[in-house]
C-alpha cells in the first residue's frame, strides 16, 4: 500500500524552465555562437578532405580583343577563281564519269549479244542494220500498242508513197506532159520514207521507251508537219508529184485505168491522214499520264547538249579564239 502514500495534491516542485543547461547557452550574451557553429561535425571531417585554393592563385590573363582585317579584293578574286576552277574539274569529272558509264554500257549490251536488228537486211549484203528495236523488250506494256499502231502507220505511208510513184508513171505513160508529176513522186518516196522513219517514228519510240520529254515534242513537231504533207498529198495538186482527189479526177476522164490507179491512191492517202490524227490524240492522251513535261525537255535538251562531246569541242574551240582575239 506503499505505492498510495504520495499526495498527488501536494505543492509541486518548483522548476525554472530558465535554469535548463541548453537555454542558458543560448542565451548567454558573452558567447559568439556563429564561431562556434560548425556545418561539418566531427564524425564527418575525416570524409570531406581536400584542400581550397584562393582565387589569388589562378593565373589570370587579360582579355584581348582582335583587329577585324578587311579581305584584300585580289585575294577574293583569286578565291573565286579557284572556286571556279574547282567547279569546272568537277563537272569534267562528272562527264568523264557519265561517259565511262555510257561505254560500258554498250559494251555490255555488244557482249550480251544486243545488236542492231532493223532494218531486217540479209547477212550477205555488205550494210548492217543500224537500229535495235524490240516492242516487247524495251517498250511498257502499256504503251506498246500505241507504239505499234505509229509503226504500221510508217509502213503504211512508205507503200502509199510507193503506189503513188506507180500512179504517177502510170500517168506519165498516159501523157508525156506530166513527166515532173513522176519525178517528184520518185523524189518524194526516196525523202519521205526513211526521213519519217527517222523524224517522227524513232522519237516517239524512244519516248515510249524512256519516258522522254524531248522525244515527245519532237515528236509532237514533226508528226504535226507530217499530217499537213499527208493532207497536202491527199488532195492532190496538179504537177506535185502526188495523185490525190483532184489529180486522179482529172484522169478518170482522159485514161480510167490510170484514173482508177490514181483514186486508190488518193483513198491510201486519206486513210492515212486520217489515222494519223487518231494516233497524234492517242499518243498525247499517253503523253499526259506519264510524268513528261516541257521543263522536263528543256532539262534534258540541256544536259545532252552539255555532254556532248561534238559541242564542248566547237566550245572550246570558240572559246580559245576569242581570248585569242583579245
Amino acid at each position: 500500500m506503499s505505492g498510495f502514500d504520495a499526495n498527488p495534491f501536494e505543492n509541486p516542485v518548483e522548476v525554472n524552465p530558465f535554469q535548463d543547461p541548453s537555454v542558458t547557452q543560448v542565451t548567454n550574451p558573452g558567447v559568439d555562437h556563429l564561431q562556434q557553429f560548425n556545418p561539418f561535425p566531427a564524425s564527418d571531417s575525416g570524409a570531406l578532405t581536400g584542400t581550397t585554393v584562393p582565387a589569388s592563385a589562378v593565373p589570370s590573363q587579360p582579355a584581348v580583343l582582335q583587329p577585324s582585317v578587311e579581305p584584300n579584293p585580289q585575294a577574293t578574286a583569286a578565291a573565286g577563281q579557284a572556286n571556279l576552277l574547282r567547279q569546272q574539274e568537277e563537272l569534267e569529272r562528272k562527264a568523264a564519269e557519265l561517259e565511262r558509264r555510257e561505254q560500258e554500257l554498250q559494251n555490255r549490251e555488244g557482249t550480251t549479244g544486243k545488236q542492231n536488228n532493223w532494218p531486217p537486211l540479209p547477212k550477205i549484203l555488205p550494210i548492217k542494220p543500224c537500229f535495235y528495236q524490240d516492242f516487247s523488250e524495251e517498250i511498257p506494256e502499256q504503251h506498246r500498242r500505241v507504239c505499234k499502231m505509229i509503226y504500221y502507220l510508217w509502213m503504211l505511208y512508205c507503200v502509199t508513197l510507193f503506189l503513188n510513184l506507180l500512179a504517177c508513171l502510170a500517168y506519165f505513160t498516159t501523157d508525156s506532159n506530166h513527166g515532173m508529176d513522176f519525178g517528184f513522186s520518185i523524189l518524194w518516196f526516196i525523202l519521205f520514207s526513211p526521213c519519217s522513219f527517222l523524224c517522227w517514228f524513232r522519237p516517239v519510240y524512244k519516248a515510249f521507251r524512256s519516258d522522254s520529254s524531248f522525244n515527245f515534242f519532237l515528236f509532237f513537231f514533226i508528226f504535226f508537219a507530217q499530217i499537213v504533207v499527208m493532207i497536202i498529198q491527199t488532195v492532190g495538186i496538179p504537177q506535185w508529184g502526188n495523185s490525190g482527189w483532184i489529180s486522179a479526177v482529172s484522169v478518170v476522164t482522159q485514161n480510167p485505168a490510170a484514173g482508177v490507179i490514181m483514186l486508190v491512191v488518193a483513198a491510201f492517202f486519206n486513210i492515212c491522214s486520217v489515222l494519223a490524227v487518231i494516233l497524234l490524240k492517242t499518243v498525247h492522251a499517253h503523253y499526259r499520264r506519264t510524268s513528261a513535261s516541257f521543263q522536263k525537255a528543256q532539262q534534258e535538251f540541256s544536259q545532252g547538249v552539255l555532254t556532248n562531246r561534238t559541242f564542248q569541242s566547237a566550245a572550246a574551240t570558240a572559246a580559245q579564239s576569242s581570248f585569242q582575239r583579245n
